[in-house]
């Protein structure tokens, strides 16, 4: 049996599991909102929710796309029996969550979220080439529209930042200098660009594709700025064996198997970006006809 863990309507879940059903191959979705009893039945750990139950040892491969398993935990009114009682429901969940997560499987909740500045320190490490980058509380030091600033996590979603609004955080270049402190910021060298890679890493191998953002002002410092009425052009590209054989370094050193990567090329230079460990790849996938959705569903 195949667990799936990811959020409803994710597009690229849906796809998988189309491939799933035209292979035969049994699966459970868990979606975002569920929220599980652990119980056990002759000496086998079974999780149930709403929607789902199951055995945990009737598990034999784990698809980790969005969310994650939650748990209902009991209360008690009694403050030190609350407190031993939380610890050992957590140490069950996370006993639950650690089994599953030593089956075959793409992705793992526990390393779905990375630390950028890890990444670009074990990048580093692994010898690629990388924008000369720093941290600062202010623009002191900075060279003006010749350097951008990013966020320093993975999510560049603001949520409800207004009512019922969310708002983007776009890379942008730093024009003009700030008066004032702020907190901490990251910065980096703005590379001028042959173009973009976006590259779909999954146990060993690597799909990628140009694009080429260069050629229009929206999306020439952020290709996430799409421009629907001129898209980019990208086209199928094969990065070098050397690069491949860096990013496998670099995916397995974070424990890793599956995820998106971005580079830039300038001359004859690649230049990484960063890592989302939970990348969107339907678009590359498409684009290119690398079927990467089927492959999936092939490993699982």
């Amino acid at each position: 049996m195949i667990l799936i863990i990811s959020q409803k309507n994710e597009t690229a879940t849906i796809e998988v599991i189309r491939h799933l059903i035209l292979m035969k191959k049994k699966f459970i979705r868990v979606h975002e909102d569920e929220v599980f009893e652990i119980k056990t039945i002759k000496k086998r750990i079974l999780i149930e929710s709403s929607r789902n139950r199951f055995f945990i040892d009737q598990i034999e491969s784990v698809w980790y796309r969005r969310g994650g398993l939650k748990f209902n935990r009991l209360k008690y009114n009694n403050h030190s029996i609350l407190l031993n009682m939380n610890e050992t429901q957590y140490w069950l969940e996370d006993y639950i969550k650690k089994t599953l997560e030593s089956k075959k499987h793409i992705n793992k909740e526990s390393t779905s979220n990375v630390n950028k500045l890890i990444v670009l320190d074990k990048a580093k490490e692994i010898g690629f080439d990388i924008p000369e980058y720093f941290l600062a509380e202010n623009t002191n030091q900075v060279k003006l529209n010749k350097t951008i600033l990013k966020t320093i996590t993975g999510n560049a979603i603001l949520d409800e930042i207004k009512k019922d609004f969310s708002g983007f955080m776009y890379t942008t270049i730093v024009e003009e200098h700030e008066n004032n402190d702020f907190f901490i910021t990251f910065f980096q060298e703005k590379m001028e660009k042959d173009f973009e890679i976006r590259t779909f890493y999954f146990n060993g191998n690597c799909w990628s594709m140009a694009i080429f953002s260069q050629n229009d002002e929206q999306t020439k410092i952020d290709f996430r700025k799409y421009n629907k009425k001129k898209p980019n052009r990208n086209v199928p590209y094969t990065l070098p064996k050397y690069i491949e054989e860096k990013i496998s370094l670099l995916m397995k050193s974070l424990d890793i198997n599956c995820g998106s990567l971005d580079f830039i090329k300038k001359a004859e230079k690649y230049y990484f970006l960063e890592i989302n460990p939970i990348g969107q790849f339907s678009s590359l996938s498409n684009i290119c006809n690398y079927s990467l959705e089927q492959k999936l569903a092939e490993y699982l």
